[in-house]
């Protein structure tokens, strides 16, 4: 595959001349004011804001702080060479750890809708679609409501003991008198116990189990089983069909495992949120803060910055990204169902998965070629507003979303396999669960064949 180099005089470009050391300036100044202005807006609404404004206004804010600090970080990791070393070496590493610390939160709510979805996709169960996350604003007293109340926007309803062990939570509240592993062991289920509600006889000879015995009402086993229609090699009537074994069983795990996804992701987002209030009011991050600051009305230049032009220094980002993304195994990814990718899908193992750090490193170089774009076409904004008449790379745009879908889905499957490991949890949960996760690496390999097809495509057909 040809690469395509940074050609100084294209037409595209807003400069007529080489783009030195200027443009680069001019970049980071404005990359500081929008950092300086979503930091003036993050705390006029961010602590004190009440209402779903608020709330928004706060998410918003917290969002173009994470977009200046990345693009920052980002350029000067590019563009380290115009730029004073002593300097940029000390300001990098704060702006990654503030950039991290403030995605996390964000991060966790967008897992836990990602997982509750599948779920209700996978299961196919009569549940109210899980509400949209709430921003974190003002919601570290009623977290701990939400993850013992069960349902998040009506969603699954939590099981009683913390470890999904205990009995089901009807929808209307009322106990379920089956736990999962009686389920598996030829209790009625829930299709038939809603049969047996219309028929007061049959109900009154349904045979109930309790601590490991069964107790038989008066009216006979078999004639209960025949107006249930369960009885073996009968067929009997029945209000709803009876859903398929394997179906039954991850509909019965379908509300514990949502519940228990729910507790642990939203305590790791709650902690998250703490976590950013306690960032965003320590010295360090008031330190980096004057720094952006200085940096919005002064660029520590090197000597020769303004003379040196920057189009090798992008033409490098760019030859590392291209040389990350010929060592991935697009072949294999060119796939639909790639089944050799999914080998080490259930491995013991609980470090990452060994075939997704190429790829997020993709991502990553990918993130940085398109900043270095952003530099020399004179542009720092990422939304169509921002870049008003700049021209838009379709290729960087679709590989990039390619990537951040790959990247979701292999994260999804890493909390679900975490939550999986999680100790004495029914056998139902547990295999709700390990579908939850094989559906995430399917999606983990649909992600690395939309990049792989549009990565080829663009490539191809380019001029």
């Amino acid at each position: 595959m040809a690469q395509q180099h940074l050609d100084p005089t294209d037409p595209q470009s807003r400069h007529a001349g080489p783009v030195t050391g200027e443009a680069l300036a001019g970049y980071l100044r404005a990359q500081a004011t929008e950092f300086l202005r979503a930091l003036r807006l993050h705390r006029e609404t961010g602590g004190t804001a009440a209402g779903a404004n608020g709330a928004e206004d706060s998410v918003d804010a917290a969002r173009a702080l994470r977009r200046s600090v990345r693009r920052i970080s980002g350029s000067l990791h590019t563009f380290r060479p115009l730029l004073d070393a002593d300097w940029s070496d000390a300001v990098r590493p704060e702006l990654s750890w503030l950039s991290g610390t403030l995605a996390m939160e964000h991060a966790y709510g967008a897992r836990l809708d990602r997982l509750l979805l599948a779920l209700h996709r996978l299961s196919g169960a009569v549940f109210p679609a899980p509400a949209q996350s709430p921003n974190m604003t003002g919601t570290l007293g009623t977290a701990t409501g939400r993850s013992s109340g069960g349902s998040r926007g009506g969603g699954f309803p939590a099981g009683s003991a913390a470890g999904g062990s205990a009995a089901d939570t009807a929808p209307g509240g009322t106990a379920a008198d089956t736990t999962s592993a009686g389920a598996a062991k030829g209790t009625p289920s829930a299709t038939a116990r809603a049969a047996a509600g219309t028929a007061p006889a049959a109900r009154a000879a349904v045979p109930t189990r309790s601590a490991g015995a069964e107790r038989v009402g008066t009216g006979g086993t078999s004639q209960a089983l025949k107006a249930l229609g369960e009885e073996p090699g009968n067929a009997g009537p029945s209000a709803l069909p009876a859903p398929a074994p394997d179906r039954g069983n991850l509909t019965v795990g379908a509300a514990k495992a949502g519940a228990l996804l729910e507790r642990q992701l939203t305590l790791a987002r709650t902690r998250a949120h703490s976590t950013a209030l306690q960032a965003l009011g320590s010295s360090r991050f008031h330190a980096v803060a004057d720094s952006i600051a200085l940096l919005a009305s002064e660029v520590p230049l090197t000597a020769t910055a303004t003379t040196t032009a920057l189009y090798p220094f992008a033409a490098a980002a760019e030859e590392r990204l291209t040389d990350a993304i010929a060592a991935l195994p697009l072949v294999t990814a060119g796939n639909p169902y790639n089944a050799q990718a999914l080998i080490h899908g259930l491995s013991p193992d609980p470090a990452p998965h060994p075939q997704d750090a190429p790829w997020h490193q993709v991502r990553l170089l990918l993130r940085l070629h398109r900043y270095a774009r952003e530099v020399l076409d004179g542009h720092g904004g990422s939304s169509a507003a921002e870049i008003g008449g700049a021209p838009v790379d379709v290729r960087l745009l679709t590989a990039g979303q390619a990537l951040d879908r790959h990247r979701d889905a292999s994260e999804a499957a890493a909390a679900a396999a975490q939550a999986a490991r999680t100790p004495r949890i029914a056998p139902a949960t547990a295999y709700a669960l390990g579908v939850l996760h094989a559906d995430q690496r399917h999606e983990v390999e649909a992600a690395r064949f939309a990049f792989q097809q549009s990565w080829q495509k663009q490539a191809v057909g380019t001029p």
